[in-house]
């Protein structure tokens, strides 16, 4: 049988209004919020990151004076820069000697010693020299001057004794020049070479000559300073210095040193040159500090009273052959006699004579560099 239909339909389920809805989980995403946040709270988020942000910027320049504040006033002195090494001042004395070498083997130089003067100053390889080598020679080589005229050059000024038959020139570095009669057999020369030093192997010292030597002027002579003796007298044999310093130039001459002592006064210390290098002593002259003449002085002054005497006197050789000598002496007083209290230096003078410029000294001669 077939069911009939009826015209009844089933009553709609009622929804009571404080039940809330269950909704679709993507439905919720969609609506209200993003990975369990909601649209409120993203707000609230963001609003905060804003206000940090801009409080961060606020506070950026007084955070940056509180660091600069808190930074120690005094800081660590930087360290001193390195100066570059400089010749040190024994360069001189080397450059002394370096020049002297030079000097002498330009001075003898001839035809084919163009590299001897090349161990020394390089660009002399390509010179053409002419003469005999050997011709000429430089004795008695000195070092009159030298200066210093930048950090590592020096200008040095060597005198020689040149003998031999010379011509009116230096080596010429002319081709096919030949050389001009001898003008004479021994003068002496002044010659200037300008060395440059330079660090070595091993922490020596190098040299070499920037130039060929250059002849110059001898140098000038110096006015002699007023001293502070009066004038030469004569040396009586009754005058009490001229004994007392006849008996000392005697034993210190003549005896090598022998009795030297009961000359000297207490303290003093002197060395006699030995062997004894003459045979007999004659004091001719000498002359008194603060003395202008008169009569002579016989008797001896008070106990540590001092005197300075220049003496001059002839000392005979073992040749027989008698020499002019001069000593600078100081004596004391003792006893009723004059001992001896120095061997001075030099003359005493009037007045202090102003030092002349560094000029270094000519020491031991280092070996050419090439």
């Amino acid at each position: 049988m077939s069911p009939v239909l009826t015209g009844r339909r089933k009553p709609a389920v009622r929804v009571d209004p404080q039940t809330p809805a269950v909704q679709d989980s993507g439905a919720e995403q969609e609506a209200g919020g993003v990975g369990g946040w909601s649209t409120g709270a993203q707000a609230n988020s963001a609003a905060l990151m804003r206000w940090l942000v801009w409080g961060l910027i606020a506070l950026g320049p007084l955070l940056g004076a509180l660091a600069y504040l808190s930074v120690p006033t005094t800081s660590a002195a930087p360290a001193p820069k390195t100066a570059p090494s400089a010749p040190a001042a024994s360069g001189g004395q080397g450059a002394a000697g370096f020049a002297s070498l030079f000097v002498a083997a330009y001075l003898s130089a001839g035809r084919g010693d163009e590299s001897k003067l090349a161990a020394y100053y390089p660009p002399a390889g390509s010179l053409q020299l002419d003469g005999v080598s050997g011709q000429r020679r430089g004795e008695q080589l000195t070092v009159v001057r030298l200066r210093q005229t930048d950090t590592a050059v020096w200008s040095v000024t060597v005198a020689a004794r040149v003998t031999g038959a010379m011509p009116t020139s230096t080596p010429s570095t002319q081709p096919g020049a030949s050389p001009s009669p001898s003008a004479a057999t021994e003068v002496v020369r002044y010659l200037q070479v300008p060395v440059a030093t330079a660090p070595g192997a091993g922490g020596a010292t190098a040299y070499t000559a920037l130039a060929l030597p250059a002849e110059v002027a001898a140098p000038e002579r110096a006015k002699t300073p007023e001293l502070a003796y009066g004038a030469m007298r004569p040396a009586l044999p009754t005058d009490p210095r001229t004994q007392a310093v006849t008996s000392f130039l005697s034993a210190y001459l003549t005896k090598a040193g022998a009795e030297l002592d009961r000359y000297l006064a207490p303290g003093t210390r002197l060395a006699a040159p030995s062997p004894a290098p003459y045979s007999g002593v004659a004091v001719d002259q000498f002359a008194a500090e603060g003395e202008t003449g008169g009569e002579p002085v016989v008797s001896v002054p008070g106990d540590g009273t001092t005197l300075r005497l220049l003496v001059t006197l002839r000392a005979t050789g073992q040749d027989g052959v008698r020499l002019p000598l001069t000593y600078a002496l100081t004596l004391k007083a003792r006893a009723g006699r004059w001992e001896i209290a120095s061997l001075d230096g030099a003359p005493a003078v009037t007045s202090p004579t102003p030092a002349p410029a560094a000029s270094g000294a000519a020491g031991p001669a280092p070996a050419p560099t090439t």
